[in-house]
């Protein structure tokens, strides 16, 4: 049988066509492959033109005749306004001052590590007559209820959210955007700087010249004014980067003020081994933390809070505001855990000397 085939293979292969339109038939059918993936050529492409034009330069942003970004604005650019503190200067920086977080040139203020001060006098008088006349007449109480009414609760489309940061420098330009098509903005707090909410509150009107309307918890409504015009906003450059945190004193002490080598220790094993007053968890909401405290300093003379998750830099934070609000001494920060000694004030007062000099008096 494989003999008769390759002979009748052999036979279809030498005949001879009889016509030309067969010969044509015959050469396709057996020099062109049928296999979609051998083609039998390959399609050259064609060349493109080449571009004789002159590629257009792109415009340098350094040389925008916009720039540096001139800002009216009374007060010294910082990242966040809540979250520090211009009186205590740091020891160090971790970047040069040189890099400001403004971009190169895009400022006409200098930056110094930490700030960029403004170099304009500040007419306080002035500057207060603009604010009240944007802001206009109160609003009654039926006005008041219509707004939070509108934006107090949480599927409101005009909210900002306020983190760890603060009230930052970026997010009063979040303020203004929000202020063109709505009224009032929401503005929902967590985190540390929900410790001190009048703080927050006093930042945002001062550097938004809006104005708090409703105060609830951690959350809070900003009043553009009767009398705000989009068109006139003032000139608020962004910040390209958050600038690297300066590093500040140490807030822990080997030895506490007021105390010795050996009284400190037994304050720090004294509070590891106590019982957590609270349990703080991350980006949480701390408004009664303050009080807290306070309360249990009347009975207690070390207090520990549990502060697992939360985060080591969290927990630095929250140590340096309980410091001045409570106010108390931070002697231990260890695994999460921060241990406040309420001072030698407190100690005295409890004293039977002090307390018969107060009842004296």
């Amino acid at each position: 049988m494989a003999a008769k085939f390759l002979s009748f293979t052999h036979k279809t292969l030498t005949q001879n066509p009889k016509s030309k339109s067969l010969y044509v038939s015959y050469f396709l059918n057996h020099t062109l492959s049928q296999d979609q993936y051998d083609p039998p050529f390959s399609l050259t492409k064609k060349p493109k033109p080449k571009n004789t034009t002159e590629p257009e330069e792109t415009p340098d942003p350094n040389n925008d005749p916009k720039l540096p970004v001139k800002s009216d604005l009374p007060f010294d650019f910082r990242y966040s306004y809540s979250e520090s503190n211009p009186a205590i200067e740091p020891i160090g920086y971790r970047e040069p001052k040189r890099f400001s977080p403004f971009g190169p040139g895009r400022l006409d203020r200098k930056w110094t590590g930490t700030a960029a001060p403004t170099q304009l006098e500040t007419d306080m008088d002035k500057l207060m007559e603009q604010r009240n006349g944007v802001l206009g007449d109160p609003l009654t109480e039926e006005e008041v209820a219509e707004l939070v009414e509108r934006y107090r609760h949480s599927d409101c489309s005009r909210q900002i959210n306020l983190g760890k940061g603060g009230v930052t420098h970026n997010m009063l330009d979040d303020i203004h955007n929000h202020w063109k098509r709505a009224e009032a903005v929401r503005i929902k707090c967590l985190g540390v700087p929900t410790l001190d909410m009048d703080n927050v509150c006093f930042h945002l009107e001062d550097k938004s010249g809006g104005k708090v309307i409703y105060r609830n918890i951690n959350i809070l409504l900003l009043y553009r004014g009767r009398n705000y015009d989009p068109e006139n906003r003032p000139v608020i450059p962004l910040m390209l980067w958050k600038p690297y945190a300066p590093i500040y004193p140490k807030l822990v002490k080997n030895v506490a003020d007021g105390l010795t080598f050996e009284e400190t220790k037994e304050m720090r094993n004294r509070g590891l081994n106590s019982l957590p007053l609270m349990k703080l968890t991350r980006n949480g909401v701390y408004v009664n933390v303050v009080d807290r405290v306070r309360d249990a300093f009347e009975t207690e003379e070390v207090v520990r809070l549990d502060c697992k998750h939360v985060g080591t830099s969290d927990c630095k934070k929250i140590g340096v505001k309980l410091k001045d609000l409570v106010p108390c001494v931070p002697i231990l920060f260890k695994d999460e855990q921060i241990i406040l000694w309420r001072g030698k004030r407190n100690q005295e007062l409890e004293s039977p000397t002090a307390l018969a000099q107060t009842l004296d008096t």
